[in-house]
């Protein structure tokens, strides 16, 4: 199936911005240095590329435009005469022509300045040959800038045209203006057609969709249609006409028996006489609409007489697609799309003959044939003489009276909209909050709740789980009083013997006595930590009370004592016994410089390669080697610290796109 969508045909740009991108894109995508210094043929071939990539450019853009624009003569008859009707076959084609005559002089153009190039003897001869190429094929395309002008409208009003597929299944609506076709498409589609109460409000064919069994249809609403020779028509009418004409779809006449649109029955009897032509072999269906106005019993003779004429007619295009119509009703329908009624019904029975129709069309294609050689329907044979008629499973009939009744009760059910016009409309009627609360009794909904009570809102204090809540919390509280008990089990002296009460008595004594003990201490300052040695002014705490306490608990105090004792450690420059006369030896001098050494508390710092215990590593190199990896993984980030979202950092103070390029000063148009 052919798509046609002309939204997508590339813009047409005029003559003068044509020249300015095309010249633009020769001086950005080719070389702009030359040099005196150069043999002569590579400057013959610097500026043959120059003319040769312009002809290129130009070649490629005006091939676009040929090329996407349609051709009328290739794509459907609707098309074709559609763009016949709104733009003038003639003019177009003249635009597109010309544009092809321009894209063949522009080709001449470079090929003749090409072969003057190869003969160029110096610089300035070779720059003026490619001046006056380009020079040339600007010209070209100034002079065809009308005609560019005319396609970029043309182009415009092309992509404000419905997409319509020629091809589909389609139902058109055509009649006099004002008779309420762009109402019935509104109701039975999703489009949204301007209606007013004069004619000709549909200036150009608008289109909906439909679905009827699963199914898509396309609704074209078209313009009103006055009854006049076809020379007279204007445009918006001659759009209608070309639908007719090209379009296989089930037609809708539209008929106003109300004569509310301004014209009588007998004008638009005329208007289907005189196009009745154009729905041969179509299946044909005439709507008398507004019947909320005036119904189709009530009309005049003479104008009842027209429409059984009209009726006929239809008939009469039945008979000449070779089938039979299944009842008379089926050609002529009534409806009132301000009512709403019959509307489904007009839009079932058009896509019902349309099916019909397109079916009949296909079984008697010669395609069928070769389709049907590959179906094989089996009928098995009878067995016996019993019968077996279709049974539906009584779950089945079940489900379907189940579904029945839930239909019903939702037919049944009020809904707010029904209540509020029963009670007086919008603005009137208030629809109450409460009605779905569920509470144990339905009549305590209504009842006033208040909102503030002694200056608080009473419902930040509402909980609706507070029953089920406290009675959480009582329970909790029995299980918790129930383990009290079991815990507090206290000793009573019925059980015990006299010297077990006794025991028991010092042992109550004797707890009683290290609580207000405990007590007392907390509240003086024996609980306090204690005083350094030299606040100990008054010599409590010495090395020989400590002495006598270890010695009451049975321990040698000796060695808690001589460590606790102060030992000078002060700088004493002592002769060493092993140091004789031979003073001044140096090999003799390293036993005392570590005496020295080991015998001062100074803190020494550690080599950096020395493994200290904790640090993970078997040995030096190891660490020397990771210590080394560690400084290499942060180098790059170290380097790029400043660089984030909330630093202020310019990477490059002068871009090379913002400070270089192949133009000095001056205006764009000095190539």
């Amino acid at each position: 199936m052919v798509q046609y969508n002309f939204k997508k045909i590339t813009i047409v740009p005029t003559g003068k911005d044509f020249v300015d991108i095309i010249l633009s894109r020769t001086q950005r995508q080719t070389p702009t240095v030359v040099h005196k210094g150069y043999a002569i043929s590579r400057i013959r071939q610097f500026y043959m590329r120059k003319v040769k990539y312009t002809q290129q450019n130009f070649h490629e853009k005006l091939s676009t435009i040929i090329e996407e624009f349609p051709r009328l003569d290739g794509i459907h008859p609707f098309y074709g005469d559609l763009l016949h009707v709104l733009y003038n076959k003639d003019h177009y084609k003249l635009a597109l022509g010309q544009i092809n005559t321009a894209r063949n002089l522009i080709g001449k153009i470079a090929k003749d300045y090409v072969k003057l190039l190869k003969y160029g003897d110096s610089l300035y001869r070779c720059k003026s040959l490619k001046v006056a190429a380009l020079g040339r094929m600007c010209t070209v395309i100034k002079r065809i800038g009308p005609s560019l002008a005319y396609l970029e409208q043309i182009r415009q009003h092309m992509a404000r045209l419905p997409s319509i597929d020629p091809n589909t299944r389609t139902i058109l609506i055509c009649g006099y203006p004002n008779v309420g076709k762009s109402s019935f498409i509104n109701k039975i589609t999703r489009a949204d057609v301007d209606v007013q109460p004069y004619a000709f409000t549909t200036k150009s064919l608008f289109v909906g969709h439909t679905d009827f069994k699963y199914l898509r249809y396309q609704v074209i609403d078209t313009p009103g249609i006055l009854d006049r020779p076809f020379e007279d028509r204007n445009i918006i009418e001659m759009c209608s006409i070309t639908a007719l004409a090209h379009l296989r779809a089930a037609v809708l006449f539209f008929l106003d028996i109300s004569g509310s649109c301004g014209y009588s029955i007998a004008q638009q009897a005329a208007l289907f006489h005189s196009i009745k032509s154009l729905f041969m072999n179509k299946p044909l269906i005439i709507v008398c609409n507004k019947t909320d106005l005036q119904p189709l019993e009530g009309i005049s003779e003479e104008d009842m007489k027209l429409v059984m004429e009209m009726k006929a007619e239809a008939m009469k295009t039945v008979m000449g697609q070779g089938g039979e119509p299944t009842d008379d009703e089926g050609v002529l329908l009534t409806m009132s799309t301000l009512t709403e009624e019959g509307v489904i019904a007009v839009k079932n029975a058009a896509c019902e003959r349309l099916l019909n129709q397109r079916v009949e069309m296909k079984m008697k294609s010669k395609k069928l044939n070769d389709c049907l050689n590959r179906f094989h329907v089996a009928i098995p044979k009878p067995r016996d003489q019993k019968e077996r008629p279709a049974c539906i499973p009584q779950a089945v009939l079940e489900a379907k009276a189940r579904k029945a009744d839930q239909a019903a009760e939702k037919e049944k059910r009020k809904l707010e909209r029904d209540l509020e016009d029963e009670n007086g409309g919008a603005g009137v009627y208030s629809a109450s909050l409460r009605k779905h609360h569920i509470l144990a009794n339905d009549e305590w909904k209504e009842d006033i709740m208040p909102e503030i009570m002694d200056g608080h809102n009473v419902y930040d204090f509402i909980d609706p789980d507070i029953l089920q809540r406290l009675e959480e919390l009582e329970r909790e509280e029995g299980i918790r009083q129930e383990q009290e008990a079991d815990d507090d089990f206290e000793m009573d002296g019925a059980e015990l013997t006299a010297e077990e009460q006794e025991a028991l008595a010092e042992i109550r004594k004797k707890k009683s006595f290290l609580i207000q003990q405990h007590r007392m201490k907390k509240s003086t300052a024996e609980s306090r930590p204690i005083v350094p040695r030299k606040f100990d002014k008054e010599r409590q705490f010495t090395s020989e009370r400590m002495g006598r306490q270890l010695s009451s608990l049975g321990l040698d105090p000796s060695l808690a004592i001589n460590r606790a004792r102060s030992k000078s450690r002060g700088r004493k420059r002592e002769r060493s016994p092993e140091r004789g006369e031979d003073a001044m030896d140096v090999d003799n001098d390293q036993p005392s410089k570590k005496l020295r050494l080991r015998s001062r508390s100074r803190s020494r710092s550690r080599p950096p390669n020395e493994v200290a215990p904790g640090e993970g590593f078997k040995d030096s190199a190891q660490k020397v080697k990771a210590v080394k990896l560690a400084k290499k993984s942060v180098k790059k980030r170290n380097k790029d610290a400043r660089r984030g979202e909330a630093d202020r950092v310019i990477p490059s103070l002068k871009p090379k796109h913002l400070f270089s390029g192949k133009r000095s000063i001056g205006k764009t148009q000095r190539r």
